[in-house]
């Protein structure tokens, strides 16, 4: 990709009621463009951090054995109305009528797939279901002030999980708990398994997972050797650890996913029953489980940045290399070359070929912008490259040979 052709370069300045750090170095750096308080467009830089994040949920989440869907985003009032939060849970809804019917837009789907499952499954021999999608959600935010940390209209993965019984259900609940520190681990973010109440969608307890960070706006208290972790929210009294006795500390913290054992709380109030082994009709057990896949790449930039700009981890940046081409006409062809070879060999690049641009200016956008490796083509390095890591001061002359070599 040449930058010069990129829609959305990296710019000055941000709007002044933009407060978070995630917010002003993703508007700075041309990831994100601002369009009202909590709804934002990705630019393509942003977008495609936002798809790798994308694929490493679905690679972790398809070794589950789950299967992928896309339901509606329109909900009509009715469906809702079965289970009582069409009123109950109308702060966070956005709800309105047209034509003398009323809908919503979603901000969760349990009530979708209860519906979906009454449907199209009968038999505890169809069980268990696991069904996920990637979606916009909406939800009336009264605090939509940290970037894409918390918007009215975001990005998210769900994931439902329907079984015969408790302890199936509760068998997948532990399975994702680990899988979702995996997912977060290759995102380059430390989650906490946290312990916290479940808000409009049950009355039991849930689990968060929260990465601590001193811009996060929860707080939760944790042991420090890793063996519990809760939401201030839930009013625990505790001072020290249950298991090891180790003082337990205070934190901020964002949130990063969540995850609920609904167990037959839906299922009963929407008669969403199946036959069991004696042809008894019994209620189905629900456990749902969500990331943020917006809030993640927010999340992502407030733990990974310095002073200049952001350093995105590997595995979620938007690009592999930037390579920074130092204008002259006897490495024009050089750069090609290496733009070429790199491409050639899977690795992706971003080429800052701008010819009024002055080198300064090009490496200052390099470090705003994060990208892994720094790679610059210039006529005082002749047939080598400058290779420099993003989170590192020091740089080194190799071949293209080499550099390949490195990156593949």
């Amino acid at each position: 990709m040449r930058y010069s052709k990129l829609f959305g370069k990296t710019i000055k300045d941000v709007p002044k009621d933009e407060v978070a750090v995630n917010a002003k170095l993703l508007l700075r750096g041309g990831f994100i463009d601002k369009m009202m308080t909590g709804s934002y467009t990705l630019l393509d830089l942003g977008r495609r951090v936002e798809k790798k994040i994308e694929k490493i949920i679905k690679e972790e989440i398809d070794a589950t054995g789950a299967e992928e869907i896309l339901m509606p985003l329109l909900h009509p009032k009715e469906i809702w109305n079965e289970t009582g939060r069409w009123d109950s849970a109308k702060e966070v809804m956005y709800q309105f009528k047209k034509d003398d019917k009323e809908f919503a837009l979603s901000f969760t789907h349990e009530e979708i797939v209860m519906d979906l499952i009454r449907k199209h499954v009968s038999s505890y021999k169809d069980f268990p279901v696991k069904i996920y999608h990637f979606s916009t959600k909406f939800r009336d935010e009264k605090r939509a002030k940290s970037g894409i940390l918390r918007g009215r209209e975001f990005l998210m993965k769900d994931l439902y999980s329907a079984h015969v019984s408790e302890a199936d259900m509760l068998k997948y609940y532990m399975e994702i708990k680990k899988v979702y520190l995996k997912i977060f681990k290759r995102m380059g973010l430390d989650a906490l398994i946290t312990q916290a109440s479940g808000g409009v969608f049950t009355k039991n307890f849930t689990h968060e997972f929260q990465v601590i960070a001193d811009s996060g706006e929860d707080e939760i208290i944790y042991c420090p050797t890793g063996d519990f972790s809760a939401n201030v929210e839930v009013e625990t009294k505790e001072e020290k650890c249950k298991i090891c006795q180790t003082p337990l500390k205070k934190a901020k913290a964002i949130e990063v996913g969540n995850i609920f054992p609904l167990g037959t709380y839906y299922s009963e109030k929407m008669n969403v029953n199946f036959t069991d082994k004696d042809g008894k009709r019994q209620p189905v057990w629900l456990a749902s489980y969500g990331i943020g896949l917006t809030r993640a790449v927010g999340a992502i930039v407030e733990i990974h940045h310095d002073e200049k700009g952001i350093i995105w981890p590997k595995e979620v940046a938007p690009f592999d290399v930037h390579l920074v081409h130092i204008e002259d006409s006897t490495t024009e062809k050089f750069v090609q070359e290496v733009n070429s070879t790199l491409e050639k060999n899977g690795i992706e690049v971003l080429w800052d070929d701008r010819e009024t641009v002055s080198a300064g200016a090009k490496f200052a956008d390099a470090d705003l912008i994060g990208i892994p490796v720094r790679l610059v083509v210039s006529k005082r390095n002749g047939d080598k490259i400058e290779f420099k890591e993003r989170k590192s001061d020091k740089s080194e002359l190799l071949s293209l040979d080499e550099i390949v070599k490195r990156l593949s």
